[in-house]
């Protein structure tokens, strides 16, 4: 195990699976105590197992992040087994393709955009605002969040998640701005086409699979997908304290996607 983290209490939401069981799994092998919390109680006790085979810390909180109240006894059942909390990682997020098939602006179902702004962006207000009052305790506090490269342009078919996942951008920025006096950072990274399930359920609902993927990679000046274990690592970083002096900052991670306006012809 590293020390990046070390004895950090480090909560992650949406880790039962894709880039939070990796990033809970990182931020134990550098040291932290994590608290695995997911919807689904099956997957993130599976994370919890991953953790523990490699001699990690790690417990298990089921949460529902449209519920507040659910949000609050998270965070108070976090205090109670480690005794505070360190860093609270927003990684959880869903995509309308994981809901319906009417994916488009013109025929999304109102509840549909209402469960995806519930999930993205109003959860990582809830959990910032139930987590403070530990933060404040804490030296060397940290929120990281999970923007998207969708954060910053559009895709067919998702306007709700790009839509919430532009105000996760500003989010990041108003919560560092508000929590800077109890010397609290909130940075967030915005990554591209990852290989999990998010992107495994968005392939398998286009009509044509192959043009998508060629279109996702072929963006990339990096010719493959991303990889959950390097989101990771740059979670771990913005975390820790090695990055004391990030504070409202926005990470691409997106093999150069946003870096040009091109399509690779290999």
């Amino acid at each position: 195990m590293g020390n990046r983290l070390d004895g950090k209490v480090c909560i992650v939401t949406g880790s039962g699976s894709g880039m939070g069981r990796a990033s809970a799994m990182e931020m134990a092998r550098q040291g932290g105590r994590v608290v695995v919390t997911d919807i689904n109680t099956s997957a993130g006790e599976e994370t919890v197992e991953a953790i523990r085979a490699e001699k990690g810390d790690a417990i298990f909180i089921a949460c529902n992040l449209r519920k507040a109240h659910e949000i609050k006894v998270l965070m108070q059942k976090t205090a109670d087994h480690f005794g505070g909390i360190d860093v609270l990682h927003n990684n959880a997020a869903i995509h309308e393709t994981d809901l319906t098939d009417k994916t488009s602006i013109e025929d999304l179902p109102e509840e549909i955009w209402d469960a995806v702004y519930e999930v993205n962006l109003k959860a990582l207000w809830l959990t910032t605002r139930y987590a403070v009052p530990w933060l404040k305790l804490s030296k060397g506090a940290a929120i990281v969040n999970v923007a998207s490269t969708g954060s910053f342009v559009s895709y067919p078919q998702a306007g709700a998640y790009c839509a919430t996942k532009g105000g996760v951008l500003l989010l990041t920025k108003a919560t560092a701005v508000d929590l800077a006096k109890y010397g609290i950072r909130c940075n967030c990274y915005c990554p591209g086409a990852i290989e999990t399930p998010m992107l495994q359920k968005y392939l398998d609902a286009a009509e044509d699979k192959k043009a998508i993927m060629s279109v996702l990679t072929g963006a990339h000046l990096i010719p493959r997908l991303g990889k959950p274990e390097e989101v990771a690592k740059l979670a771990c970083f913005l975390a820790s304290d090695d990055s004391s002096f990030i504070n409202g900052a926005s990470y691409v991670i997106d093999g150069g996607t946003l870096a040009w306006r091109g399509q690779r012809v290999d």
